[in-house]
């Protein structure tokens, strides 16, 4: 019988290139992963890692043996899917990550009513415009906007979104419609992180470079500024469809919008989905459906 003391405490350390962080992920002692790490090498009389007091880094025969120990592990995890999926009701834990607005005004919300309708299941919701790593920290699933730069993952697309250009009905008394792209330097446009507003004109898309007195890092932000009249916002329709609804807002520039972007539900392409992730995949995929365009 093969002897796998070890092989789960090695795996940790290879990915996170940490002994700290995998005792940390494996919730075990930073010692006791040492020690399996170390009774690890000894019985296969190589040596896994290089360690100093600051780095750890994988020798070239231990990334050889954590290839095939991850694929071990992937389908021993694939294994307990497959016998968890014989039960009626999904359960065990399902981990997943999202952007942080997008995923408190409209994922999480649908993760609660799908937590409601599955209580055996012990949901993980991260938020972070971070990318993270969905093998190495252990993610099923996680919620991308717009376009996706990662090919090695596979792709649902759930939705799609469409950017907005506002302005209140204030700004707009004081200062006149811009009917072209030119006139927007006329006007005082409020910017997010970027310095540029994507707009597309016969066919093609443009990146339009704008300026004005405000700029921040906070989408609820712009949008408190632009309806209190200081100026124009281009946002995703989640920012801004309730106010163009009531009036608080106006849109403009309609017939320069550009594409509307996907809304992506990505998962690693070595891992087969379980009977859980896909029935929140169809979960979330219905609840954007339902979510009422602008008028």
């Amino acid at each position: 019988m093969h002897n796998w003391e070890g092989v789960t405490e090695f795996v940790a350390v290879a990915e996170r290139k940490s002994f700290t962080d995998a005792s940390r992920h494996l919730g075990i002692s930073t010692a006791q992963v040492s020690r399996q790490i170390n009774v690890l090498e000894g019985r296969l009389n190589v040596k896994l890692f290089y360690r100093t007091t600051r780095k750890v880094s994988i020798t070239e025969t231990g990334q050889i043996y954590y290839n095939h120990c991850r694929q071990i592990l992937d389908s021993l995890e694939e294994a307990e899917r497959v016998v968890t999926d014989l039960n009626q009701s999904p359960q065990g834990r399902l981990n997943l990550t999202a952007p942080v607005t997008y995923g408190e005004n409209v994922i999480a919300p649908l993760i609660n009513d799908f937590s409601k309708q599955y209580p055996d299941l012990r949901i993980s919701l991260a938020l972070t415009n971070h990318k993270l790593d969905l093998v190495a920290e252990s993610y099923d699933l996680a919620i991308r906007l717009g376009q996706l730069e990662d090919s090695t993952m596979i792709a649902k697309r759930l939705s799609s979104r469409t950017n907005y250009i506002c302005a209140s009905p204030e700004y707009l008394k004081e200062n006149s419609k811009p009917r072209n792209l030119t006139e927007l330097d006329q006007h005082n446009c409020l910017r997010g992180t970027l310095d540029t507003w994507r707009f597309e004109e016969n066919g093609k898309t443009r990146q339009i470079r704008v300026k004005g007195n405000l700029q921040c890092n906070s989408g609820w932000s712009l949008v408190d500024a632009a309806l209190k009249g200081i100026g124009l916002i281009q946002l995703p329709d989640y920012y801004v469809q309730l106010y163009i609804e009531t009036g608080k807002l106006v849109p403009i520039l309609d017939h320069f919008r550009s594409s509307d972007e996907g809304i992506w539900a990505i998962y690693p392409h070595n891992r087969q989905l379980s009977s859980k992730v896909r029935l929140l995949i169809e979960h979330l995929k219905e609840g954007l459906a339902k979510r009422a365009p602008i008028k």
